[in-house]
């Protein structure tokens, strides 16, 4: 049953991202769907239905594509930089794959990635920040904000949870496949309407940027070690053929980023937030695993001595989060008046 809904989901995300005929068919159900988010959103702005609002600054970073667009890696860039200038944020994620039965969940360096989610673990540990889980995004807030001392609130995607009042607004891009055929689900990767983003404050776009967009750039130069978390440089795994798994929202995007840096690969591609078995791999123990850290939090009880995860950080421009803190300040200090 999981290899026939990968195998739908695959000709889906090729029909979005590609011309085809089978978007005309599903068109009449994106009409539908786009109805459903429009009224929704309208009721929301209407104070039809209540949006809770918090005693600190939420910033969403989220996207209107679904698939991998790199907010993770630009939540705990966002973190790691609001801590530089003195702040103590938060994190709220869904937590999607985390099978916990009570929620929210607290998220620490040390947590199961089976009961919190893989995206959730990598950014705990990367950001040393409280950070909660849920379904419930208020409900993982008011959580945080019960058992830790923070002033900020960062949302690991959101963008369409209007339930919770937001004080920033940030939508990543993919720079390649941009927003596919235009189309909103199922015809389409639009989880709104392209209009949405006229009305966020910052698109950050995973690659290259168009006009009033920040470029956002991935960097990392070294592999490391699932076992004994040593560290060794891209370069010195060029003259070996490597297996390269991921199982991340947009696995190409991984395995150009190791064939841009020279290292030939065998590449099996699983989908997002596949939770990996110890003997679903089959790889012989000389040869070398390279992998998505998001992926490594899952294998690292079964792993072998040649298995490595590349930690990806991202860079943008400086003026990036002098304008974040900027509009942050301005807004929250208009709404506590």
């Amino acid at each position: 049953m999981k290899k026939l809904r990968h195998s739908i989901a695959q000709t889906l995300e090729q029909s979005w991202y590609s011309k085809s005929g089978l978007t005309v068919f599903l068109r009449p159900i994106s009409w539908l769907y786009i109805s459903i988010a429009v009224v929704r959103r309208v009721l929301y702005r209407l104070s039809i239905l209540n949006a809770t609002r918090l005693p600190v600054p939420v910033i969403i970073v989220g996207n209107i594509t679904v698939g991998g667009t790199g907010k993770t890696p630009l939540v705990i860039w966002l973190a790691n930089y609001l801590k530089q200038a003195g702040f103590k944020p938060g994190i709220i994620s869904r937590g999607y794959g985390g099978n916990a039965r009570r929620w929210p969940q607290q998220v620490r360096p040390d947590a199961d990635p089976v009961m919190v989610g893989d995206e959730a673990l990598v950014i705990a540990r990367r950001t040393r920040c409280p950070m909660a889980v849920g379904p419930d995004r208020v409900a993982a807030a008011e959580a945080l904000l019960q058992h830790a001392a923070i002033d900020v609130i960062i949302s690991d995607d959101g963008l369409q949870h209007y339930a919770l009042e937001r004080t920033i607004e940030i939508a990543v891009v993919d720079g390649v496949r941009r927003l596919g055929n235009g189309f909103c689900l199922p015809a389409g990767p639009l989880r709104e309407c392209k209009g949405r983003l006229h009305s966020v404050d910052f698109i950050v776009t995973n690659g290259s940027a168009v006009q009033e967009e920040y470029a956002m750039r991935y960097v990392g130069d070294t592999a490391v070690n699932l076992c004994n978390r040593t560290e060794k440089p891209l370069a010195d795994f060029k003259p070996a053929q490597v297996t390269a798994i991921a199982g991340i929202g947009n696995p190409d995007r991984f395995f150009n980023f190791l064939r841009v840096h020279g290292i030939r690969l065998v590449s099996m591609a699983f989908p997002d937030h596949h939770y990996f078995q110890h003997d679903e791999l089959g790889i012989p123990p000389s040869e070398i695993l390279m992998m998505t850290e998001k992926d490594a939090v899952k294998c690292e009880r079964f792993a072998q001595p040649n298995w490595w995860y590349v930690p990806i950080s991202v860079e943008l421009p400086s003026e990036f989060g002098m304008k974040v803190l900027s509009l942050m300040g301005s807004r929250h200090g208009q709404k506590d008046a």
